[in-house]
């Protein structure tokens, strides 16, 4: 009879504890999660910070928090942790009463792009493993991961060589608003530049002379499209051209803002939330080196616009140095640039190939 007793004492204890935890548990629960990095660069690490806080005199036997993350963000192997197919992060917690739990865990960042695990699923369990309660929340845990930056050597000739003449360029030129000296007039100078009270105390023609001023503007323009007739998806094969293509403009830019040169990029594909296409003139301050790379990591390889009509977008550059990265070219696209190259730009053609058949 005692056994009997204890059995129904025992059984009342556990749906008494159960009635508790579904009506009580996630009462006074706080939870946050965030990365350790606004910012970082493709290759690099950080660490998914967890805090989680039972502010009521209440123990929770167990409580697992889980939600999606991508595949491209890689956790370490930890304690407590599973990462079920490389898509949904777990974590078990055991909380006392008042008690807080600070966990740390390592994320390897594979890929380029703008990636947030906010979305966060709670539940909290009885003393037997049965569910008793859960609420979905939303803690902000959003990080930027920029692509990966090229070595010199890494970079394909034709664009190295833009990058060098880049930043030679800047030295040389001319500023019409800056006037250093007058001499004679010599043929060959524009009308424009004669300063008519020098020639009228002189008695022949005199020309004002130019300081020299860091004007040179480079816009990288990236091409989505894989040929004329592509509408659709890319194979993986294909994004990771577009990938390449990239890192490279990355580069190519951020190169030149260190080296004083104005700077922005262009691609028939849109960024995070957008649908239009991303163009972000040459410009250069302070923060603009940031400015690009966060863009670079919130693009998304998707056309959204055909490269004929996109590079006619651009018949507002004028005197701008154009790098134009893209799978292939055409007649069609030839004639495109001859219209940018009339405008006064430079236009420099990169055909996109795999890593390592560059040269």
């Amino acid at each position: 009879m005692n056994g009997w007793v204890l059995a129904v004492v025992l059984l009342l204890l556990g749906m008494g504890q159960r009635w508790v935890l579904a009506h009580w548990g996630m009462r006074g629960l706080s939870y946050q999660r965030r990365f350790s990095r606004k910012a970082a660069y493709e290759g690099e690490d950080a660490e998914l910070i967890e805090v989680i806080r039972n502010n009521r005199p209440l123990f929770l036997p167990w409580l697992r928090t889980e939600s999606r993350i991508s595949p491209y963000l890689r956790f370490g192997r930890q304690e407590n942790l599973s990462v079920a197919g490389e898509r949904y992060h777990r974590s078990i917690f055991t909380l006392r009463p008042y008690q807080q739990i600070t966990r740390r865990h390592k994320v390897h960042l594979t890929h380029r792009g703008a990636y947030d695990a906010g979305n966060v699923s709670l539940t909290v369990g009885d003393l037997l493993g049965i569910s008793g309660n859960g609420v979905e929340m939303y803690s902000p845990a959003r990080i930027l991961v920029y692509p990966r930056l090229l070595e010199k050597e890494e970079l394909p000739l034709p664009v190295s060589r833009l990058q060098g003449d880049l930043i030679v360029r800047r030295h040389l030129v001319r500023d019409p608003f800056l006037v250093n000296g007058i001499r004679g007039y010599q043929a060959g100078d524009p009308i424009r530049d004669i300063h008519w009270p020098a020639t009228a105390r002189m008695g022949e023609l005199q020309v004002k002379t130019h300081d020299y001023t860091a004007d040179t503007k480079l816009l990288a323009v990236i091409n989505a499209q894989m040929s004329e007739s592509q509408w659709g998806d890319l194979m993986d094969y294909e994004q990771a051209l577009i990938e390449r293509a990239i890192s490279i403009a990355a580069t190519v830019c951020v190169e030149a803002l260190r080296g004083g040169v104005a700077a922005g990029f262009a691609a028939n594909m849109p960024l995070e939330q957008e649908e239009k296409p991303a163009i972000l003139p040459p410009e250069r301050y302070s923060a603009r080196e940031e400015e690009l790379l966060s863009a670079f990591a919130r693009l998304r390889i998707l056309r959204c616009r055909n490269f004929l009509s996109f590079l006619d977008d651009l018949s507002f550059l004028r005197g701008t140095d154009i790098l134009l990265l893209s799978a292939y070219t055409s007649e069609a696209v030839e004639e495109k640039i001859r219209n940018l190259k009339y405008l006064g730009n430079t236009v420099t053609v990169y055909l996109i190939k795999k890593e390592g058949q560059d040269r």
